[in-house]
Parts: C-alpha cells; structure tokens; sequence
C-alpha cells in the first residue's frame, strides 16, 4: 500500500511559479509509476503529468506541456510538479496518484493524495 502527500500549494500572481511535492510512504514506491492530476471547481478531474517509476518517461495534457515539469526522486520517495508561467485557469485542487500502469490519462489509479490547492491571481 502507498500512502500519498501532496504539499506546495498556495496562491501566486499570473506569470509565477510554484512547486509542488507528492510524498510517498511505503517501500513498493519505486515499483510504481505516478500521476499528477486537478480538479478546478465545477469540472471535472484532468490529468496533468505522468512520470513512469524509473523517471524514464514522462507524459503530458498537450495543452501544458512546456510549462509543467514532471519529475522524482525515488531514493526521496516523492514527486514533483514544476509549474511555470501560471495562469488563473491552471487554479484548482492538484491530486497526486500511484498506478501500476502507464501513467497516463485513462488508466486506473490506486492510491490518491488528499490534494493542495493552487489558486493563481489575476
């Protein structure tokens, strides 16, 4: 069983940054590949990023890439979302999560973190 914590979340300006951490509890971490994902009020769930559990991969919503950066550190057990160029319409609850699979959009997810919020200003 995986055990996940996001942190990093908070409220910035239009045009800054932010990043965000998934820590990871459990010794099965590095046999996992993991999932970024949000949820803005009112929508749906989207998936953000994916990194595969060697870091050898990574995969993204197209309309981010270029300006999120997925990556892990396995000997660290966490992940991390580098966001720049934030826009108001990235603000929502960020979701991090495990799976055996490919980590992309459409395949099931096993274990979620409770989220931190992103808000970004105008």
């Amino acid at each position: 069983q995986v055990q996940l914590v996001e942190s990093g979340g908070g409220l910035v300006q239009a045009g800054g940054s932010l990043r965000l951490s998934c820590a990871a509890s459990g010794r099965t971490f590095s046999s996992y590949a993991m999932g970024w994902f949000r949820q803005a009020p009112g929508k749906e769930r989207e998936f953000v990023a994916g990194i595969t559990w060697s870091g050898g991969s990574t995969y993204y919503q197209d309309s981010l890439k270029g300006r999120f950066t997925i990556s892990r550190d396995n000997a660290k057990h966490t992940v991390a979302l580098q966001m720049n160029s934030l826009k108001p319409e990235d603000t929502a609850v960020y979701y991090c999560a495990s799976t055996r699979s490919v980590p992309m959009a459409t395949v099931q997810y096993d274990y979620w973190g409770q989220g931190t919020q992103v808000t970004v200003s105008s």
